[in-house]
């Protein structure tokens, strides 16, 4: 027996409520990312949208189709819900930076020896 896949349909999509528990497991609108807007456009429009860029379902009218150009970047995002989408993208995506223990390397002994002792430092004085 195969798993059988159901073709998602739009008006399945609008009514689900978009969340990312991964990276906001507390909602958007208590990330302290986004403004009261910006979370309730995700979560009202964030699955359709999340469909249209995965490929799942294909834009049937004009603010599908501008929110997929803002989403891969051909535009400008306009309106609340395409500028929280590109926002979104850009948190989720950013880089990790370091731990909790910092991501710089340790100094060794012989790191210290390799400063050049040519180069000059200017000082400031008054």
């Amino acid at each position: 027996m195969g798993v059988v896949m159901t073709k998602l349909s739009r008006d399945y999509l609008v009514k689900r409520i978009f969340s990312d528990l991964k990276n906001y497991p507390y909602g958007f609108s208590r990330s302290g990312d986004f403004s009261i807007s910006e979370s309730k456009a995700l979560a009202q429009h964030g699955c359709i949208i999340a469909a249209l860029v995965d490929g799942q379902i294909e834009p049937q009218t004009i603010e599908d189709k501008g929110m997929l150009a803002a989403a891969f970047g051909s535009k400008e995002p306009e309106g609340v819900t395409e500028k929280a989408w590109v926002k979104y993208q850009k948190r989720i995506n950013r880089p990790k930076l370091g731990s909790v223990y910092g991501n710089h390397c340790s100094t060794s002994v012989n790191d210290v020896g390799n400063i050049n002792e040519q180069e000059d430092i200017e000082v400031e004085t008054e």
